[in-house]
């Protein structure tokens, strides 16, 4: 029988955990961090927590075993996962949603995420959930259905027309981030993805809409499960070294400015420059 008084302050510690990991001086995030009950959003235990690559069973359904920074199987057989809470958080951080924002989350599995998103931008905010995998999509539609603001999709987000926002949220890994994506973006916006434009390069971007391309900021090691409908390798025209990612400072549509020679990679609809815009 869990203790809840137990879970209850093991998840509190958690979020003032995943609060220093943000990185952020933003007040409110420790208390919409403690908010949330992750095993809410997982389904019944015991759950399958990722080590080392390989799925180790907790051993009771007791939800003290879920407040760790681990990944936790949503569908163990596809490798599809609850991300590790501090990545998040420190994503969370660097994007900084506000209130009133409108936010766009690909991949947002059964809405654990998605559910703080649409805390940070009460009040009058809007997140729109897109999830590609049916059966993730109906578990997110019932998890979410109590917190305000929230639509989830069910559909491929890189052939919707999505609504113009302030942040995108990616929790799939990108070979091409689609230019329909960073066309949604309102000025000053935000997108954050994991970007794998070749097999040996796997790195968080947050890029940040300007009046005269995109500003980016690497944000360190990410390495998710391809994002259907934006991983084809063949969209790669250009692929990076490790150091030339992490030294990405501009980026630009391929409609608005051709690829010159400061270019360390060019994709379908995007490329991208080391030299400062």
């Amino acid at each position: 029988m869990p203790n809840h008084r137990q879970t209850d302050d093991v998840r509190a510690f958690h979020a003032r955990l995943m609060t220093v990991a943000s990185g952020s001086v933003d007040p409110r995030l420790e208390r919409v961090f403690g908010l949330v009950p992750r095993e809410a959003f997982l389904g019944p235990g015991p759950w399958k927590v990722m080590v080392n690559n390989r799925y180790v069973e907790t051993p009771s359904d007791d939800p003290i075993f879920l407040y760790q920074n681990i990944l936790v199987a949503l569908n163990a057989d596809q490798g599809i996962n609850n991300g590790e809470p501090f990545l998040h958080a420190a994503w969370i951080g660097f994007a900084a949603p506000q209130g009133g924002e409108t936010i766009v989350h690909i991949g947002a599995g059964t809405g654990y995420y998605t559910a703080f998103l649409s805390l940070l931008v009460l009040p009058n905010g809007k997140v729109h959930a897109y999830e590609i995998e049916p059966i993730l999509a109906r578990r997110a539609t019932e998890n979410l259905k109590h917190f305000d603001g929230v639509t989830v999709v069910h559909g491929d987000a890189t052939t919707l027309v999505l609504p113009d926002c302030d942040v995108i949220y990616v929790n799939a890994g990108v070979v091409s981030p689609p230019g329909r994506w960073l066309e949604a973006l309102r000025p000053g916006g935000r997108i954050i993805f994991p970007w794998r434009p070749s097999s040996y390069v796997g790195i968080a971007l947050m890029l940040t809409r300007g009046a005269d391309g995109f500003g980016v900021r690497p944000l360190g090691p990410s390495w998710f499960i391809p994002c259907v409908g934006a991983s084809d390798p063949a969209d790669c025209l250009k692929a990076p070294s490790p150091w030339q990612a992490r030294s990405i400072d501009a980026a630009w549509l391929t409609k608005d400015r051709e690829p010159d020679d400061t270019a360390v990679a060019i994709c379908r609809d995007v490329w991208f420059s080391a030299a400062p815009r």
